[in-house]
């Protein structure tokens, strides 16, 4: 595992005033854009800040004296001193279209409860590990990718990332490259982890929709890896509304049985993002 499971590596910021109720108040500390429509960000971390890999918050800015938030998975590790998220950028988009301009030293928003459905706990036993997303649905899977427990528990875990172009696939090519080369992760990872990217609007040596690559069995068969298989493969998902219906659909008629916080299951879907 790596240093201190408990989070007690974050690094002693003190709490700080709570801002627009119970809001935590963190500081940018940097800002990559990968695209004109993609970028992610790092901010400070409240000590007493605590979440599970997979899990979503409330981030946002004030807005004319008033908070301004919207869920956001928490990309990082549950072990880093700071909290990182993929954002989308959308020009008349209530909050993104402010958010996209922030900078080193600007103050965010950062609801302290986390939650969500992404957990490895709402999965049953199983030896594989499918992580499905597009664009920023891939955010809470940097997270999983990013805890020893998920290599732990899975002798094989695939994450597969669908784009539009292929500008949009830097975010999770960067996480999972970090990955491989982490002095303590990267061990763990070297013989398990497969990375399958593949767009849809630009030439590239992957292309189509997640759901048909996985109906057809192409997915499997360009990684080396055997079929999909109920005995074996778990499954999270997280993304656009279309691919989140087909893929619940596929997955239903192969008999894999959703799970919750309730009553663990097959696969987990995030639903907090197709409502908003």
């Amino acid at each position: 595992m790596l240093d201190d499971p408990e989070g007690a590596s974050v690094r002693e910021k003190p709490v700080p005033a709570r801002t627009a109720g119970n809001m935590l108040s963190e500081e940018v500390l940097d800002v990559t854009h990968y695209t004109d429509n993609l970028f992610s960000f790092r901010t400070t971390r409240t000590s007493s800040f605590r979440f599970q890999s997979g899990q979503f918050t409330m981030i946002g800015l004030m807005n004319e004296g008033r908070p301004l938030l919207r869920a956001y998975s928490v990309a990082s590790a549950y072990y880093d001193d700071w909290l990182e998220f993929f954002s989308i950028k959308v020009p008349d988009g209530p909050l993104t279209s402010r958010l996209q301009h922030i900078k080193p030293g600007d103050q965010i928003l950062i609801g302290p409860k986390p939650t969500g459905t992404l957990l490895l706990g709402n999965l049953r036993p199983g030896t594989r590990l499918l992580l499905l997303g597009t664009g920023t649905g891939f955010a809470p899977f940097a997270s999983v990718l990013r805890d020893p427990e998920t290599y732990e528990r899975f002798d094989t875990v695939i994450v597969a990332e669908g784009c539009r172009t292929v500008g949009e696939l830097a975010f999770a090519a960067s996480v999972v490259e970090g990955v491989k080369n982490h002095e303590l992760l990267g061990e763990l990872a070297a013989d398990k982890l497969y990375y399958y990217d593949t767009v849809t609007q630009e030439p590239y040596h992957r292309q189509g929709r997640i759901p048909d690559l996985i109906t057809s069995g192409k997915l499997f068969d360009d990684l080396g890896l055997t079929a999909l298989d109920l005995a074996t493969d778990r499954v999270m998902i997280c993304g656009n509304p279309a691919m989140l219906a087909d893929l619940t659909q596929l997955f239903a008629s192969r008999g894999f049985e959703e799970g919750n916080s309730g009553e663990p299951g097959d696969f987990v879907i995030e639903k907090a993002f197709v409502q908003r």
